[in-house]
């Protein structure tokens, strides 16, 4: 059970020489996520009026301090996201993961309708819906076939503005490789390490988070690819981050299926999950989707993966010097 927070919780920004009557409250689901984290604090630089959703108030802390409000509970929770979303002129919508769903496809059902449902109940007019590329497909895609459901869901809303993101890959999920590249001096996954694909940094996804949330400029429902600055390899961005991490050896290793059910087993995920990525990885894998795509100004990013590779080689430093002390 989750009770609303005290009116503490909440706080108001002030002083950015805007009347109260012109702010315009921007609501951010998944606040401590790499995503909602940067759009919130995208937005606050900006002068704007946040109100972050978190389970957890620790992950919100540095959000709320530079002024954003908070308000905590569970996305399970329907009567929790009405009262999260009251008064919210647009909202920044995702299914957070869950990676210890005994059943994952139930739990993006539950979470879902109850997103729909309260931008319904509180009567917000956009929504910005995190997505992904492979939503267009209606099977074989594991954990995104839940993201295919939500569009279709709040494609169904009448008189609200919806724009679907779709990013690909996150260039982020390259940092689950850290810990094998400690222990056994490799990276890799169930992906094939020779197909293309594209990926993507979050703080991308984050700025074009961000400046949609504020310009509130689309119509009906509508959809944005998001596909980073190229397509490559894990073979050849394993390579990179190789080098910049002083280890210019560094090769990338496709799994077995038995292998990678193991290895994420292992990392505390539940067998559906395990399930899902397996499926997903083959769909990667197969180029299905996430490859090939039409390039355009508009759903082409910047970060590249050489620009990446320094975050990168900063949260190795860090797990290197933890593990060492």
């Amino acid at each position: 059970m989750h009770a609303e927070p005290p009116r503490s919780a909440f706080r108001r920004r002030r002083g950015w020489g805007r009347s109260e009557r012109s702010i315009v409250m921007l609501v951010i689901t998944g606040a401590s996520g790499h995503i909602g984290s940067q759009a919130a604090e995208i937005l606050l630089d900006q002068g704007e009026q946040v109100r972050v959703i978190g389970r957890k108030s620790e992950g919100l802390q540095r959000l709320v301090k530079r002024g954003a409000e908070e308000m905590i509970g569970n996305l399970l929770d329907r009567a929790f996201l009405g009262r999260a979303f009251t008064g919210a002129r647009a909202v920044f919508a995702l299914i957070p993961p869950n990676y210890t769903a005994a059943d994952f496809r139930a739990y993006q059902k539950v979470v879902g309708k109850n997103l729909a449902n309260a931008i319904v109940d509180a009567g917000v007019g956009h929504v910005v819906n995190l997505s992904s590329q492979g939503a267009e497909l209606p099977d074989g895609t594991g954990p995104i076939l839940g993201l295919h459901d939500q569009e279709a869901r709040l494609n169904a809303l009448s008189d609200v503005q919806v724009l679907h993101l779709r990013p690909t890959y996150f260039m982020e999920n390259l940092l689950l490789n850290i810990p094998l590249i400690q222990q056994q001096g490799i990276a890799g996954s169930a992906v094939r390490g020779d197909v293309p694909f594209a990926m993507i940094a979050t703080r991308d996804i984050a700025e074009v988070v961000a400046a949609r949330l504020s310009r509130r400029d689309f119509a009906g429902k509508t959809v944005l690819d998001l596909l980073g600055p190229r397509d490559l390899t894990l073979t050849e961005a394993t390579a990179v981050l190789g080098r910049r991490i002083g280890k210019p050896e560094l090769k990338y290793v496709q799994f077995s299926i038995e292998e990678a059910t193991r290895g994420m087993l292992a990392m505390g995920l539940s067998p559906d999950m395990v399930r899902l990525y397996l499926e997903m990885s083959q769909a990667i894998s197969d180029r299905r989707f996430a490859a090939g795509r039409v390039r355009t100004p508009e759903n082409t990013t910047p970060t590249t993966i050489e620009a990446f590779a320094e975050i990168f080689a900063a949260a190795y430093r860090d797990a290197t010097t933890h593990k060492a002390a």
